[in-house]
């Protein structure tokens, strides 16, 4: 069905507009209207973006929104209030007016008929597909308050686990853009002023002296070539990146990296348990919460091997099997899971295994960050005693023929 803009005015005067697909123009604007809603205008949804959306796409909904989101619907749901009021309600209490017109777009859907997950389905850069997978459960088993409050769990700890490893790598980008910020200044301004005064007096430059001060006068004369291609490298890289094959070598290089990539293995598999716990839980079915994990685990390797688990769970296979013959998940957590499959709480032991792996990603985020600062201070001061020594070593050359 074609797509049709509208704006309408709501019973307490209040301005509301949005998009919505309907057979006609003329059928959209009775059905608002039955709605109760006074129809101002109802036109052809066009290729252009306005002037207010180009604006409000800077106003991003950032993942404590949609956590707010869940609970607070969650809770206004457990308290016995009808979906409509809820959604109402929370529309008009939110602060960003993305998410409030995203909400209300939401409501009006499912105030034509629709569910709440097919009114979600309809904002996909919003609601995830594992979002939209779990409310339809909810919906099904009459669960959605408990659902909802398991995604706003599993939304809290992604956020915390994400928010671990930023701020353990801030320090040392921030120390690296410092350092480097300084050392470009030396070699382009201070050495090669020291190397005029040098060959004027023809005193002998050492070699790296010599190498610093080329290197510098070519990064400040030639600095927009550099720039250049550098861009051009990074443009490359990324648009090999955004391919299947490129996304698989990039996730197999951090994964076997020294010692980052045992700390990305397990934040990987502490993602996919709870993702998998949290859709077991909720009622989705094992496949579908395979082929949601495929999609949502965020590494290609791992995604590779969810789908061949899938195949194998499609034949017959248990769990664990396809997943130990993967090689690509610890023993542990195939143990674990093992037990949760013959007891039959898998559900219990894949948020247990996820539990353990963020406490062991919390601690290797610590160790990691005790051994980075001193490791950092120590090579960038290896730098600074370079630079230093190809200025001062020539300098004692100056000073004797000085004295001659």
């Amino acid at each position: 069905m074609p797509n049709f803009r509208y704006k309408a005015r709501d019973q307490a005067g209040k301005l509301v507009e949005g998009a919505m697909e309907s057979a006609s123009e003329h059928e959209l604007a009775d059905k608002l209207r039955k709605m109760g809603y006074v129809v101002t205008g109802v036109s052809p949804a066009a290729g252009t973006v306005s002037i207010e959306e180009m604006l409000g796409s800077f106003n991003r909904i950032s993942v404590e929104d949609t956590i707010f989101f869940n609970i607070q619907l969650s809770s206004m749901l457990d308290a016995g209030l009808p979906l409509l009021t809820c959604l109402n309600s929370i529309s008009l209490q939110a602060e960003n007016k993305k998410i409030k017109k995203v909400i209300g777009d939401v409501r009006l859907k499912v105030e034509t008929g629709l569910s709440l997950s097919e009114a979600m389905a309809s904002h996909p850069g919003v609601f995830s597909r594992l979002t939209i997978s779990m409310v339809k459960a909810g919906e099904a088993s009459g669960n959605l308050p408990l659902v909802l409050k398991r995604l706003a769990d599993f939304g809290e700890s992604e956020l915390d686990l994400r928010q671990r490893i930023s701020s353990a790598l801030i320090y040392p980008a921030i120390l690296t853009l410092a350092a480097g910020a300084s050392v470009i200044f030396i070699v382009t301004s201070v050495i090669p002023k020291f190397a005029e005064i040098f060959e004027r007096f023809h005193v002998q430059l050492p070699l790296i002296t010599r190498i610093l001060n080329s290197a510098g006068i070519a990064l400040r004369d030639y600095w927009h070539l550099y720039t250049l291609a550098a861009l051009a490298v990074i443009i490359t890289v990324r648009i090999y990146v955004n391919t299947r094959p490129g996304r698989f070598q990039l996730d197999m290089l951090k994964l076997s990296l020294p010692v980052l990539g045992p700390l990305m293995r397990k934040a990987a598999v502490s993602r996919a348990t709870r993702t998998l716990a949290t859709l077991f839980s909720s009622g989705v079915p094992i496949l579908e919460s395979l082929e949601i994990l495929e999609g949502t685990i965020g590494n290609e390797v791992l995604a590779r091997v969810m789908a061949t688990v899938r195949e194998a769970v499609r034949g017959g296979s248990k769990l664990s099997e396809p997943l130990k013959v993967s090689g690509e998940f610890p023993p542990d957590t195939i143990q674990m899971i093992a037990a949760g499959e013959e007891t039959g709480n898998l559900d219990v032991m894949l948020n247990k295994v996820s539990d353990l792996y963020d406490s062991a990603v919390a601690y290797n985020i610590k160790k990691l960050t005790a051994f980075l600062e001193p490791a950092f201070l120590l090579i960038m001061g290896s730098v600074v005693a370079v630079i230093m020594a190809s200025t001062l070593i020539p300098m004692f050359d100056l000073i004797k023929i000085l004295r001659r």
